[in-house]
């Protein structure tokens, strides 16, 4: 009953909701993006919704205009050069994830799932498969995401969408919806182009 009816109920009331009190900081974000770097305020990209079907995902712009398209941050060279002055910012607190408030409304995305991946990050998905992870709808956050985010392995990410996907519940996704909260605050596990970074540090630890 909660899997069927009840979540995509609270996503629509909770993105609604979002929609209407972010609206102010809409504007903001809008003018800071185009001031910093003039071009399109709003970024698509091809996404791995549940089942494997394609959605296009939304955010606001945190790169830059010239930054390689459809290339997860962590496999670009460099990736600090091609992140705009006010893109930091929005990633580090995590507010360039605002517009995907539109795609839970329209039913693409929940509030809480594993976050979609990109259409070409096959290793991935590969790894979901074995969890079950991509027979559920992708989240604006989830449990991977306050267990580490970026700063996880690609394997040790699908195991926690998979554990995810094992306690769906009203209870456990009130406590990843706090805890992402939490995390944001903080900005926990942000790392450009950190995937794996616990591993590496482990291993620069020995």
């Amino acid at each position: 009953m909660y899997v069927k009816f009840v979540k995509r109920l609270i996503d629509v009331m909770l993105a609604l909701a979002g929609l209407m009190l972010a609206s102010w900081l809409y504007l903001i974000i809008i003018i800071a993006i185009e001031v910093d770097d003039p071009g399109p305020v709003f970024f698509s990209q091809k996404r791995v919704g549940i089942h494997k079907k394609y959605f296009q995902l939304h955010k606001f712009r945190s790169m830059k205009m010239s930054t390689p398209h459809d290339v997860p941050t962590h496999l670009l060279d460099h990736p600090d050069q091609y992140i705009t002055r006010v893109g930091r910012i929005l990633r580090k607190t995590s507010l360039d994830e605002i517009p995907q408030l539109w795609d839970i409304l329209v039913g693409n995305m929940s509030v809480i799932g594993p976050r979609p991946a990109l259409w070409n990050q096959y290793d991935l998905l590969e790894e979901r498969d074995k969890y079950g992870a991509n027979d559920v709808k992708p989240g604006l956050s989830g449990w991977a995401q306050i267990c580490g985010r970026d700063e996880l392995e690609i394997g040790e990410k699908a195991r926690l969408d998979g554990e995810y996907v094992q306690k769906m519940s009203f209870r456990f996704d009130c406590r990843c919806f706090f805890g992402t909260a939490i995390s944001a605050l903080r900005g926990d596990g942000v790392v450009e182009g950190g995937t794996g970074e616990i591993h590496k540090q482990e291993i620069r630890s020995k």
